[in-house]
């Protein structure tokens, strides 16, 4: 048994160690809250940063992020060019309000956690991404648990 054992985990660690991703560096845009643009790079085998910023406007409101991410990207060997990453990153916001009632505008800065799926095309120099990035904020607008935003991201690979 413990030879069976050993030998499934020789296999697995044989996988994961021969992954490599499909590609390096990736713009486009994050479909998400707030719609942002994107930019991804793979400083590792596994290891990227996805580096974004965007603005979302409400009637008595808006907001302008920036925030950055690391991700450890993990293959799932059914299909090939699909992986699950987690990772976690900061963002700040930058608050701006137009009424009466609250002051003229706020920064927070957030925690980000990262979990999500990335799929580079085989035969396109397209990436798409869908995360989830809850969010604890530390100060400001928010402050606490935030929830977190959600995007589809899609891509552009650049060779």
């Amino acid at each position: 048994m413990k030879k069976v054992i050993f030998t499934l985990a020789l296999a697995m660690g044989f996988t994961v160690a021969a992954y490599s991703q499909d590609y390096t560096s990736a713009i486009g845009l994050r479909l998400g809250y707030p719609t942002s643009v994107s930019y991804k790079h793979f400083i590792s085998e596994q290891g990227a940063i996805e580096a974004f910023a965007g603005f979302r406007s409400y009637a008595f409101y808006n907001w302008f992020n920036i925030g950055a991410t690391y991700q450890h990207h993990s293959p799932i060997s059914s299909v090939d060019g699909l992986s699950w990453f987690a990772g976690g990153g900061l963002s700040a916001f930058f608050w701006n309000y137009d009424d009466n009632f609250v002051g003229d505008g706020s920064t927070s800065i957030g925690i980000l956690g990262a979990l999500g799926l990335d799929y580079k095309f085989d035969s396109a120099p397209v990436n798409l991404s869908l995360d989830w990035l809850p969010i604890f904020f530390v100060n400001g607008y928010g402050s606490g648990f935030g929830g977190g935003y959600g995007a589809l991201s899609v891509r552009y690979v650049l060779k």
